[in-house]
């Protein structure tokens, strides 16, 4: 019979990897929750139209992207390809915003699923930590999100990351500079243009700058720029986020080109990029969105958010080793299986870490399990131990050993001593 192997693009987490994701996590919720954030859970699964009515119809995630399939009802169901819809979509479903004027700091994290092709630092399922914060148009949010955001990667260790930024302006200034780049575009020939964006040009020009096509890339260097086409209270929002992130002595390239992915995003948007990943430079990146709660049916709030990619933070992390166990318990005749068993355990009762062997070895066997575990003593139970209720106990830094009695075995073996 064959053996059956995982799905292309979908990749296992093994113990190693596992460590560093459960660290990712730990340090998010440590920094996350400093600025007042909680965290939600939301289904994997969502409507299709919550993703169609958010991300947008034109994008490649909804038109190419997105896991889709009609259930035994013929409804159309998604895997979500991002977390911001279904945290929003919850947020409104459980009435979140009715917690007075302050903004709702939500954050998540999970799997995400989008059909592409699978490369380094990007697979099919894919890992995100995303934090929402909504109820609050102020600029000083959006220089806390980035600020929590960049705090939470130096605390991981990262260090070697350029932060980028722009403004994408409002439904009042947006339009003209929509104008202005689709009569920019309207007189290239067909072959400047990848097929996509022969499309987007029409459609949702912005998304022409978002293209990741070489000559898209080279043509829309000449393209205008919506910094000139900014309405006054969108200019005066984008330079006091810049200011408080320059008095907070953040470090910030600005970024005229940078769109993102989503139709959603105005006003402010960011990227956190490494050149330590291959091609797939973005390891972070999110934006306000201040009309997308009301698109999906609820409050007119604004809001703001972003995500970190974990495969590409984790390649940045490299590995992450096993934490050391404070015992090894080695069994060394029959008779001392069971007692090994239950002293293992009143020893994890009392908050030590570490393991028991379930069959007779070895002395040298064992040893050798206690080193792979990287135990910092090795408890031996042999017949001599057996028959003088007593237990030999080797510090495997130093390798001395002494004998002890079974009921003082706590007073040797404390978690202080570790």
């Amino acid at each position: 019979m064959a053996q059956l192997r995982r799905i292309k693009g979908f990749a296992d987490l093994l113990p190693d990897d596992c460590r560093v994701y459960a660290h990712m996590e730990q340090t998010a919720r440590e920094v996350f929750t400093r600025y007042g954030c909680q965290e939600i859970r939301v289904p994997i699964l969502e409507k299709t139209e919550l993703f169609a009515r958010s991300i947008g119809d034109e994008t490649d995630i909804v038109q190419k992207e997105m896991y889709t399939f009609a259930d035994r009802k013929g409804k159309s169901l998604t895997l979500r390809p991002e977390a911001t819809a279904g945290v929003l979509r919850a947020f409104i479903e459980e009435n979140l915003d009715a917690q007075g004027d302050d903004a709702v700091k939500l954050y998540t994290c999970g799997p995400m699923f989008r059909y592409e092709r699978p490369q380094k630092g990007r697979m099919r399922q894919f890992h995100q930590i995303n934090v929402e914060a909504v109820g609050q148009a102020a600029p000083q949010l959006d220089a806390e999100m980035i600020l929590m955001l960049t705090m939470f990667l130096r605390q991981l260790g990262l260090t070697a990351l350029t932060l980028e930024i722009n403004s994408l302006g409002c439904p009042g200034c947006r339009p003209a500079y929509q104008d202005a780049l689709q009569d920019f575009f309207k007189g290239m020939h067909k072959e400047r243009l990848c097929e996509d964006c022969l499309r987007r040009k029409l459609t949702n020009p912005l998304r022409v700058l978002d293209c990741k096509a070489p000559g898209c890339r080279e043509l829309v260097a000449g393209a205008p720029v919506i910094s000139d086409f900014l309405c006054p209270e969108c200019r005066a929002h984008n330079d006091t986020v810049l200011s408080l992130l320059d008095r907070a002595g953040q470090d910030y390239m600005l970024n005229a080109r940078l769109v993102r992915g989503l139709d959603y995003y105005v006003r402010t948007t960011f990227e956190v990029s490494s050149r330590d990943i291959g091609a797939q430079t973005a390891v972070a990146g999110g934006g306000r969105y201040d009309g997308l709660v009301k698109s999906l049916g609820g409050p007119d709030l604004p809001g703001i958010g972003f995500a970190c990619g974990m495969e590409r933070l984790a390649l940045l992390l490299g590995a992450k080793q096993a934490k050391p166990v404070d015992f090894y318990l080695a069994v060394l005749d029959p008779r001392g299986l069971d007692p090994a068993l239950l002293l293992a355990q009143t020893l994890r009762r009392n908050g030590l870490c570490g393991e028991t062997a379930l069959e007779v070895k070895s002395v040298k066997s064992h040893l050798r399990r206690a080193n792979k575990l990287k135990a910092r003593y090795c408890l031996l139970l042999g017949e001599r131990e057996i028959e003088t209720g007593n237990v030999e106990i080797k510090n495997m830094l130093d390798t001395t050993q002494q004998t002890i009695p079974f009921e003082n075995i706590l007073a040797v073996l404390t978690p202080e001593e570790f």
